[in-house]
């Protein structure tokens, strides 16, 4: 039986810190350092099949099915870091947003361009690299929706986020953020409303246990296909994460991604207050080495 994985848990960390951040997908770091694909096929084991395991051959038997070593340890990783380092990342969010922003920019960049070299150069994935640009771009330019938090509607929610969470490129809670949900989550957190955890908590095991298998199909049948349109939606997720952003106002923005958000050129929000161009572009290009360091790293593991 396969135990903790020092590894998988790190992994786990980096995925952590990345979905705590409005635009920056976990699925891209599992991507990244080489354990989609397992990821992927481990959860879509959690079935009935898992169960009659358990039941018939003991909880050995199932442990070994659904790659039990590998989910605690990246659960365990996810865990820590959403309880220590994410609030690191949201410290750095508030305070040094615009370098933190750059490298989370560099850090998608470098991903889109690993995911892609794995296509072969063709002019018929062509189509779904642009699906996957306007996708992404649509997503970006959708503003926060106003929905009441229902039962129901924190069911779907998390549904949805965790649907995001799980695929390169767009985040779970960019997602809550969009659908007018992100506090209310918060918000039950912090108050412990059992009915309103259990709710989202109910949507985001349903969102998974179904969007895993469909990934799993695309991947077995139309992985090509699958590959570029990920590609696509990291590109035109890196709308979402442009460091320089004012508000509706071509003011500052008093929150990240708050509502109204707009791109702007560096040289524009310099009107407005210092962008910071020599560092975030630096710590830009950081990232990208970071990903090409990790994904080597990662193919030697």
């Amino acid at each position: 039986m396969k135990g903790f994985s020092l590894g998988v848990f790190v992994r786990g960390i980096a995925m952590g810190a990345a979905d705590v951040v409005p635009g920056v997908s976990g699925g891209t770091v599992a991507f990244i350092t080489g354990i989609y694909d397992q990821l992927i096929e481990s959860l879509k084991a959690c079935n009935l099949q898992a169960l009659k395991l358990l039941f018939k051959s003991g909880p050995l038997a199932c442990w070994e099915y659904i790659n039990g070593g590998f989910l605690l340890s990246l659960v365990l990783g996810i865990a820590v870091s959403v309880a220590s380092l994410a609030r690191v990342i949201s410290y750095g969010l508030e305070e040094h947003p615009l370098p933190l922003a750059a490298l989370f920019f560099g850090l998608i960049l470098a991903s889109a361009l690993i995911v892609f070299r794995q296509i072969p150069q063709s002019s018929r994935h062509l189509g779904w690299l642009l699906f996957g640009i306007v996708f992404a771009v649509v997503i970006g330019e959708i503003r926060p929706a106003e929905i009441a938090a229902t039962p129901l509607s924190l069911f779907l929610s998390g549904a949805l986020a965790i649907c995001a969470m799980i695929l390169p490129g767009i985040s779970g809670s960019f997602i809550l953020l969009l659908l007018g949900m992100y506090e209310p989550v918060i918000g039950a957190i912090k108050q412990f409303d059992i009915v309103s955890l259990l709710s989202f908590m109910a949507g985001c095991a349903v969102g998974l246990m179904l969007f895993v298998r469909l990934l799993s199909w695309l991947m077995h049948h139309h992985r090509l296909q699958l590959l570029a349109s990920l590609t696509g939606i990291l590109l035109g997720s890196l709308t979402i994460i442009w460091p320089w952003k004012l508000d509706a106002q071509g003011q500052l923005l008093a929150e990240s991604l708050a509502p109204g958000w707009q791109n702007v050129l560096p040289w524009e929000y310099a009107h407005i207050a210092d962008p910071k161009l020599l560092a975030s572009s630096l710590i830009a290009v950081a990232g990208v080495f970071l990903v090409l360091v990790v994904e080597k790293i990662a193919k030697n593991d």
